[in-house]
């Protein structure tokens, strides 16, 4: 149950960021409970799916600013989670671009806890 716990959480943190869906505290509880390395994929993934030519990148990417700049450790935590090697796996033979929100929450999910 832990497991789709989790994924439910990442998902709640990418709508949350997405669509202001949660409040940045709401989002900071969520992230500041997950693994470093989901943090970053969470990040990148967003990254990735909202390029400033995006016309929902300053609400999306501005959010992500903002949950960052009012809770510093998580910006620390993305960096940390970044150094993982599921992440060197992933992005040497995947693109974030190529998942939807769901699709990408589930590999990567189960591939950190497998």
């Amino acid at each position: 149950m832990a497991h789709e716990q989790e994924k439910r959480n990442a998902r709640r943190i990418l709508e949350g960021l997405e669509d202001a869906r949660l409040s940045t505290p709401e989002v900071f509880h969520l992230v500041s409970d997950a693994d470093p390395a989901l943090v970053y994929f969470l990040f990148a993934w967003l990254r990735a799916r909202y390029p400033s030519s995006h016309p929902a990148s300053d609400g999306v990417l501005g959010r992500l600013g903002s949950l960052c700049t009012d809770h510093p450790q998580v910006a620390r935590m993305a960096l940390a989670g970044e150094a993982d090697s599921i992440v060197a796996w992933f992005e040497e033979s995947h693109s974030y671009r190529d998942y939807t929100s769901r699709e990408f929450v589930e590999l990567v999910i189960d591939k950190l806890e497998g």
